[in-house]
């Protein structure tokens, strides 16, 4: 059973969605603020968190940042109708996915059904370390042990997302080879879940301020404008 973190300051939400989430068989945790949230998860963390942006003590935001400061555990932000930039920011700081309010209680299981589903396929298990998807693949100065979600460029380990992890896996699985959008979105996103071009770059403008802080002169993934995104091994 996956525990659920939902952290919103509005009640009936926290109501509503937990009863829709615990009624799909998952545990549920409920916090009216970040700084509630974040104090249990130092303590524990769940297997996936929903955050609302705009709270009280501490928002989204800042328990994001918080977060990834230590973690790569799924997260989605609940973005209020109008708030892009807001949906962009939260995408380029670490949130795997968004859902704007007001939201369909459907839609947001499957968002997290998806994105659950995303990270067992990274990590596998035991019985799958013998399949192509979990053995460890080596590009040039890039190394991904799926098994492990483990990722280093040029011997420093380098700390992915589940998203970032899935879309550099595609990228780097074919080198020289052109993945559009549609195709990252099919790799890294269920087919019941749309999402716009704007989040796959969001994602991979994140991926490649990641791998530049390992190494201020990477290039490996290169964008074709129009058409998509490539790997080239160096």
């Amino acid at each position: 059973m996956s525990k659920i973190a939902l952290v919103d300051d509005d009640r009936n939400i926290l109501t509503s969605v937990s009863m829709t989430l615990e009624a799909e068989g998952f545990e549920v945790e409920t916090y009216n603020d970040g700084q509630a949230a974040l104090d249990a998860f130092n303590k524990k963390l769940p297997d996936m968190a929903v955050l609302d942006i705009k709270m009280p003590r501490m928002d989204g935001m800042d328990l994001l940042q918080r977060l990834r400061q230590k973690t790569q555990m799924p997260v989605i932000f609940l973005t209020s109708k109008d708030d892009e930039i807001d949906e962009v920011l939260g995408l380029r700081m670490g949130a795997d996915d968004y859902v704007k309010k007001p939201f369909s209680q459907r839609l947001l299981v499957e968002r997290i059904r998806a994105l659950l589903r995303r990270q067992e396929a990274t990590t596998g298990d035991v019985t799958t370390a013998n399949t192509g998807d979990a053995k460890v693949m080596e590009r040039g100065d890039l190394r991904m042990d799926p098994l492990r979600h483990a990722v280093s460029w040029k011997g420093s380990d380098v700390s992915l997302t589940v998203t970032e992890f899935l879309l550099l896996q595609a990228l780097a699985q074919r080198p020289g080879f052109v993945k559009s959008r549609d195709q990252l979105m099919d790799v890294a996103y269920d087919d019941q879940v749309y999402v716009d071009d704007r989040t796959i770059d969001s994602h991979i403008k994140r991926l490649r301020k990641k791998m530049r802080a390992a190494d201020p002169e990477f290039s490996a993934i290169e964008t074709l404008y129009g058409i998509g995104y490539r790997y080239n091994e160096e």
